[in-house]
């Protein structure tokens, strides 16, 4: 970005409030069927399999961590903020649990912010990384002009996977992951870089119109973040690292073609190659949510255990201080851009920075439904 010594270039305006958007989760095992039922929203799924997915939830006491993780993001975020002189006040609203997003766009409306970013904890293009937390957005709006509020502008900020305040931290986890493996199967180890499976059509129609096909923006911006951490370890441990993009966390039906191969399929076929260890480098989540804390440290963990192989997980970016520093890097870059000042944007890899508006056609919804914060956006 700009150099922070221009105060121009420190400054939020025309933003006078932040809200981080997450999806939410359980804080306790009466939470969890009711939080499922939230998620799966329409789909008619009984209480009793409900419950039944929750499984994951209560071994965990059916707490998963991802609110607590978001509560230390706040934090790193109004520490940042108030170190870079930044008076901006921060607000957090879930999709699925509380506090929901609907309630924390009305807490904004009241304190008397009417031009809002919104930072969501998903990095990637996608139907469910994107445009369904810009429904999520509109249905909030909606809400709140049935109550006859005045609406704020929402803007949500760009996806941020090859922000270097986000890769960083990454690279630091996979070296120090590789560090924590036997000398003796260290230098044979691969890197196993794990996102979110979704369904082959809504990974080909993810980003912009241009972008579909073939994986769509989805595929290539993980391999892209893939490729710059790989070149990065190389660069540090002199070693080129053999590597894949895989997928974990499938919930969809059989007959459903998803994005493969799964994180334990995989650590099969390296076992079964005579690999001798694996770093798992979970790059399409931001924090070790239940899907990081179960698919990958208890399921795909024990997957290896059962193989022999030495695995380590390698963290998340979390709450990390340079994530912080890229989300204000973010707000900054936008609301330079918002009053029509020139700024560089800071992007990774081959891809370059995404795009400030989801345009017409932008992983493209289930069904019709509005969404904000797009060109599409039926709010000014």
């Amino acid at each position: 970005m700009a150099e922070q010594h221009d105060p121009a270039l420190r400054d939020p305006a025309p933003y006078d409030a932040l809200l981080l958007l997450s999806f939410g989760g359980p804080e306790g095992p009466d939470d969890v069927v009711p939080f499922l039922e939230n998620v799966t929203r329409g789909r008619g799924i009984p209480r009793e399999r409900l419950r039944e997915v929750g499984g994951h939830y209560f071994l965990f006491g059916g707490v998963s961590p991802i609110n607590a993780q978001n509560r230390a993001l706040l934090d790193a975020l109004r520490e940042d903020f108030a170190g870079a002189g930044i008076d901006l006040p921060v607000y957090w609203g879930n999709r699925n649990w509380a506090p929901y997003l609907t309630d924390a766009l009305r807490e904004v409306v009241l304190d008397g912010h009417r031009r809002v970013a919104v930072l969501a904890t998903s990095a990637y293009a996608s139907y469910s990384g994107c445009r369904q937390y810009r429904e999520n957005l509109a249905d909030a709006l909606s809400a709140l002009e049935a109550e006859g509020l005045p609406l704020p502008r929402v803007d949500k900020l760009r996806h941020y996977f090859n922000h270097p305040g986000f890769i960083g931290p990454m690279v630091e986890g996979v070296l120090a992951s590789l560090a924590d493996l036997p000398e003796d199967v260290r230098a044979g180890a691969h890197l196993a870089f794990t996102t979110h499976s979704i369904p082959d059509a809504a990974a080909d129609g993810s980003g912009p119109v241009a972008e579909h096909g073939g994986g769509g923006a989805y595929v290539r911006q993980h391999l892209d973040v893939a490729r710059v951490i790989v070149d990065a370890v190389r660069e540090e441990t002199g070693v080129a690292y053999p590597w894949r993009l895989v997928y974990q966390s499938r919930s969809g039906a059989p007959h459903i073609p998803w994005l493969e191969p799964d994180i334990c399929d995989h650590l099969e076929d390296l076992h079964g190659a005579g690999v001798p260890a694996a770093v798992m480098v979970p790059i399409g989540f931001v924090s070790d949510h239940m899907e990081v804390r179960y698919d990958l440290d208890t399921e795909a963990t024990g997957k290896a255990a059962e193989l022999g192989l030495p695995v380590r997980r390698s963290a998340t970016v979390g709450a990390d201080p340079r994530f912080a520093a890229a989300i204000r890097d973010l707000l900054l870059e936008r609301a330079a851009t918002e009053r029509g000042q020139s700024v560089r944007r800071c992007a990774l890899g081959e891809l370059g920075p995404s795009h400030d508006l989801c345009p017409v056609g932008c992983c493209p919804a289930r069904s019709e439904r509005p969404a904000a914060a797009g060109a599409d956006s039926p709010f000014a």
